[in-house]
């Protein structure tokens, strides 16, 4: 049986908030909300670790299946998604002792709509 994923702290939603950058400037509060998500995302670890997730057979990936591709203890690998967990980017449930964890499609949407330019447009 699975546990019920934990919910994610109120950055998880920050993305979501927001039209694309190029229609209109964030306010301060959104740019608050939003900034966890993308410094969660500079840090080349855990971006590299969200990429190794969602490209994962089915999706989804422990830290046991994480592990070789980093010169890092499982503690600190576990730390980094936690840390991608409470910004909203992954989904996580626990099965026996493993956590796994599994991208938030969604969360992956909003950002990229918050950074889509339109493309050209382009005469017919």
């Amino acid at each position: 049986m699975t546990a019920p994923a934990a919910t994610p702290t109120p950055e998880a939603a920050a993305v979501a908030c927001c039209s694309p950058l190029v229609s209109q400037p964030l306010s301060a509060d959104q740019a608050l909300r939003i900034a966890p998500v993308l410094k969660a995302l500079a840090e080349p670890v855990r971006l590299r670790l969200l990429s190794l997730v969602a490209s994962h057979a089915d999706g989804e990936a422990c830290v046991c299946d994480l592990q070789d591709a980093f010169e890092l203890s499982q503690p600190t690998i576990s730390h980094h998604l936690k840390v991608l967990h409470q910004v909203g980017l992954l989904d996580r449930s626990k099965r026996g002792v493993w956590v796994y964890y599994r991208v938030r499609e969604d969360a992956l949407a909003d950002l990229g709509a918050l950074l889509a330019v339109p493309g050209p447009v382009t005469a017919g």
